[in-house]
């Protein structure tokens, strides 16, 4: 395996819009190029199944699209693979490895964002001594991805929005009937799952899902 070339530094996220999570699939690379060429503009390898071995080789194609694109590739969970493969940054949940530690294993150029579900842990984030690039917060519904955990609502969204000093990247139910309330609450970040993943037609969906953020989030300022 080719290894791949250092991140990136460092990104800025404040005008990218629509952060695409999928797990590992057979047409993975075609559909991740799909996705950015519809307006995908930060993907994620999100897969808590496969061996370390299989992980690098997945994530390490998925890197290679993303750079094409100049697109920046999140690994989630595991910032030593995150190294190993050239992501350009890791995100990490409530049970993993805490930001700081995934910012020493990654540098200070990576990208570190970390999943919050409830205002204690955004407080806890942003009073750390080694602070992340973003957030994210929901999810707003639940969701299938998520299993067993409560939708937070759109209180918390406001909240996140109004509070975190980085972007707040909001998930759970992204479509594009949903980004209208969304927006409304102050979100301009977005992750998407199954509205792409089970897509018939991931580019289309994924054009359709940008320019309906585009309008909404131009039409309220954002």
């Amino acid at each position: 395996m080719t290894v791949p070339t250092a991140p990136t530094p460092p990104w800025d996220l404040d005008d990218r819009r629509l952060y695409l999570c999928t797990p590992d699939r057979g047409d993975l690379e075609a559909f991740v190029e799909v996705c950015i060429e519809g307006g995908v503009d930060i993907v994620q390898l999100r897969e808590k199944q496969l061996p370390d071995e299989q992980l690098v080789e997945r994530a390490a194609l998925v890197q290679r699209v993303c750079a094409e694109h100049h697109v920046p590739f999140i690994l989630n969970d595991r910032p030593d693979l995150a190294v190993a493969v050239g992501a350009d940054g890791v995100h990490v949940g409530q049970q993993d490895a805490p930001p700081g530690v995934a910012r020493r294993i990654m540098g200070e150029h990576a990208i570190i964002g970390l999943s919050t579900h409830a205002p204690a842990e955004l407080a806890t984030a942003i009073g750390a001594p080694a602070p992340v690039d973003y957030v994210s917060a929901g999810p707003v519904t639940p969701t299938p991805t998520k299993p067993g955990r409560a939708g937070t609502g759109l209180g918390y969204i406001r909240e996140a929005v109004s509070r975190a000093p980085w972007p707040v990247w909001v998930t759970g139910g992204v479509d594009p009937t949903a980004v209208v309330d969304m927006v409304a609450a102050g979100a301009r970040h977005f992750v998407v799952v199954r509205w792409l993943t089970e897509a018939p037609d991931p580019a289309g969906a994924t054009r359709v899902l940008r320019r309906t953020i585009d309008q909404l989030v131009g039409r309220s300022g954002g």
